[in-house]
């Protein structure tokens, strides 16, 4: 009412003074549920977008191109030796047939050893992948794992 009393004295009507309380309420809340609207969002697509699945050595092996890089995991097969400083040994499925063979310069975790689960990012090569340095990671076998729950009772 008094912002149109003021018209008819000769001033200008001012939006900017005149704004109802609970218009501005409304427009608080759909502007703080926009944000965290945008901000859930980018929460989910960074979260999506940074994991990476690994890759089994039988799927490696069928459809591996050399200019992209893979996280390889499976189990480490007897016979893994050093030639240099280079590490060569081989990843196999945790079903069993399927292998493919890795030349890996790095550290090596202490729990390396055949018959334990890895990861490791590599590139294709011809028939060898090759480890990208320091990528290699030892997957210790869990205490809680069903294997262990049958053995243990």
């Amino acid at each position: 009412m008094l912002t149109r009393s003021l018209e008819w004295l000769g001033r200008p009507w001012d939006s900017r003074r005149a704004v109802d309380a609970t218009r501005k309420r409304r427009l608080r809340l759909f502007v703080a549920l926009g944000a965290a609207v945008l901000l859930a969002g980018a929460l989910v697509y960074t979260s999506l977008g940074a994991a990476s699945d690994a890759t089994t050595p039988s799927r490696l092996a069928a459809s591996a191109s050399p200019d992209r890089s893979y996280r390889l995991t499976g189990k480490v097969m007897q016979g893994y030796h050093r030639e240099g400083d280079e590490l060569v040994f081989r990843v196999r499925d945790r079903g069993g047939s399927a292998f493919v063979r890795v030349r890996y310069t790095g550290v090596v975790p202490d729990p390396f050893r055949a018959d334990r689960e890895v990861i490791v990012t590599v590139r294709k090569r011809g028939a060898v992948f090759i480890g990208e340095k320091d990528s290699l990671v030892t997957k210790c076998p869990s205490k809680f794992s069903s294997q262990d729950a049958a053995h243990s009772s």
